[in-house]
């Protein structure tokens, strides 16, 4: 059985936004997935964000994908420099990696603020998937475009889908499924 991890962002939670939804549907693709809930926006670390995935390490396997929304995107290329896994693909929308503006710099900076190791992170994952918007309020855009040029991949942008959270009409994300399901 594949494995599936959804990771939220800055003040989130599992069943925010699209994850319930694209949660239900990875199940009914065989797939096992897991939105863990991460310390935020108090004791919100890298350290602490690490705690919490070791109770599902033995489930990151050569079978995985890993879904990063907004600071769990970064969060996501943490995890691929750290594991010597590679894993099948990795998807990341609308994270921060150090292009400012970001809205909640002083809380993501303890994930971002040390250099990314690329050739390290490109090598633990099959395949990438960036995703990110003109008209994001809380991440801009020149981070989508610089992530996908680290990753050597091509940005996918979508006008208008602000953060693709709640707030900007995204409890589904039917483009990311399609993505999933036919990569």
């Amino acid at each position: 059985m594949a494995n599936a991890f959804i990771f939220h962002g800055t003040s989130g939670y599992p069943e925010e936004n699209w994850f319930p939804w694209l949660k239900e549907r990875l199940e009914s693709l065989n797939y096992r997935v897991f939105v863990p809930q991460f310390p935020t926006p108090e004791n919100q670390s890298l350290e602490n964000w690490f705690k919490v995935f070791e109770k599902y390490k033995k489930y990151y396997t050569l079978d995985t994908i890993l879904i990063g929304h907004s600071l769990g995107g970064a969060f996501l290329l943490r995890v691929l420099e750290k594991y010597n896994i590679k894993i099948k693909a990795a998807y990341i929308i609308a994270a921060p990696i150090g292009v400012l503006p970001i809205k909640n710099y002083d809380g993501d900076k303890l994930f971002i603020k040390h250099a990314f190791d690329w050739e390290k992170i490109k090598s633990h994952a099959g395949k990438f998937f960036v995703f990110h918007s003109d008209n994001d309020s809380y991440v801009c855009l020149g981070n989508g475009e610089k992530l996908a040029k680290h990753l050597k991949t091509e940005l996918t942008f979508i006008p208008n889908a602000g953060h693709f959270n709640a707030k900007a009409g995204y409890l589904k994300f039917e483009l990311l499924l399609d993505k999933i399901r036919f990569n």
